[in-house]
């Protein structure tokens, strides 16, 4: 067996270099972003500090840009079909900021449709849990001023997403819970940053039938501390019970806070809400899709599950488990209590987001 002194891990794989990369952006720093002979220096504008801003203006001679995606394109008014970049020379880091992510920011002047390389850094936003304000440069003929930076070829993205299905089990035990009755919490490790995620499985389920699921995304404001302004937390309740109702199943609690845009994301949000915006207006002004969430049956299957009744009124919780060979036999509707605070929020799932609700029905109940 050869000497400690004489090993060293030599190796990497597409999620470690996925995973360093985000950690650097998370921490506010550059990042060599590449493809073929082209390289980008990037900085997420969500969390450097304005003094790092200044500095990497400099760097790049003012040959920098900022990232707009199609949905803050579109607030801002800009005829952009796609996403857009905006030279930031000479422009503050306050206004920058401003022009990414502030409410009421005027259309820029000047713009022009983003390439395709400075778009997928919005994909290295998302898997950081930032907004997607990505500040990037073209550093091609002279990136020595980022030599020390972390570098990730584009290319790595590619099954990124595929990467996170990669789960195993590390722990299971019984949980005793409030109107529910015995549960197993089983833990699974894996994907990008070996996050944990949960599965509850309520009662003694028969795993050789078709078995009741229900697949909810964390949230911390309505699940934990009772949040009026959505129906997450009743829906969480009300699911375990419907699921102790059906003889057992699962439910997979899974961290998508934001509908996957983290927790930061998500109460700047809902400061823009308070003003009037409505759940996906809140987030494009954000530059955010209407959903960043991922589904996958990993879980499902390391269960032995194959044949799934789900307990949901999301169509795309339904289209993702079924293009991942999962057979959906039926679905039966989740509901939560419809409140002032509320209502709009559950409008715009139904009318906007395609959520299955008989909303109408549901505020004549109350």
């Amino acid at each position: 067996m050869p000497s400690s002194g004489n090993f060293a891990f030599q190796f990497s794989t597409p999620a470690m270099e996925i995973e360093r990369a985000v950690a650097e952006l998370r921490f506010g720093r550059p990042v060599l972003f590449s493809e073929g002979e082209r390289r980008l220096a990037v900085l997420a504008l969500d969390c450097v500090a304005p003094e790092v801003y200044d500095q990497f203006a400099s760097a790049v001679g003012g040959r920098h840009n900022l990232l707009l995606t199609a949905p803050r394109a579109g607030r801002l008014g800009i005829g952009a079909t796609g996403d857009a970049t905006v030279p930031l020379d000479g422009v503050s880091f306050a206004d920058a900021s401003h022009l990414a992510y502030g409410l009421g920011a005027e259309a820029p002047a000047v713009w022009q449709s983003a390439d395709p390389l400075v778009s997928r850094t919005a994909e290295l936003a998302r898997l950081a849990l930032l907004l997607p304000a990505m500040v990037c440069a073209d550093v091609t003929d002279d990136a020595a001023p980022f030599a020390a930076c972390c570098a990730l070829h584009a290319g790595r993205l590619d099954g990124a997403d595929a990467g996170r299905q990669q789960f195993r089990q590390v722990a299971r035990t019984r949980v005793p819970l409030k109107n529910v009755g015995d549960a197993d919490f089983v833990v699974f490790r894996g994907g990008l940053a070996q996050k944990d995620q949960l599965a509850i499985v309520v009662g003694k389920p028969d795993f050789s039938r078709t078995m009741p699921i229900r697949i909810h995304s964390s949230c911390i404001t309505g699940d934990l501390f009772g949040s009026l302004k959505c129906d997450c937390g009743d829906q969480l309740r009300n699911g375990l019970a419907l699921l102790k109702q059906a003889g057992g199943g699962v439910l997979l609690y899974l961290d998508q806070e934001g509908r996957g845009t983290g927790i930061g994301a998500k109460m700047r949000a809902y400061g823009f809400q308070h003003l009037g915006l409505d759940t996906i207006d809140a987030d494009a002004e954000l530059g955010l899709a209407a959903d960043h969430r991922r589904y996958d049956a990993s879980m499902l299957r390391l269960l032995d599950i194959s044949n799934v009744v789900m307990f949901t009124n999301n169509p795309t919780k339904i289209a993702a488990l079924r293009d991942a060979g999962i057979a959906v036999e039926s679905r039966t509707a989740v509901t939560g209590t419809v409140t002032a605070e509320n209502e709009n929020y559950l409008r715009t799932k139904a009318l906007r987001a395609g959520h299955m609700m008989d909303l109408a029905t549901l505020i004549a109940a109350e």
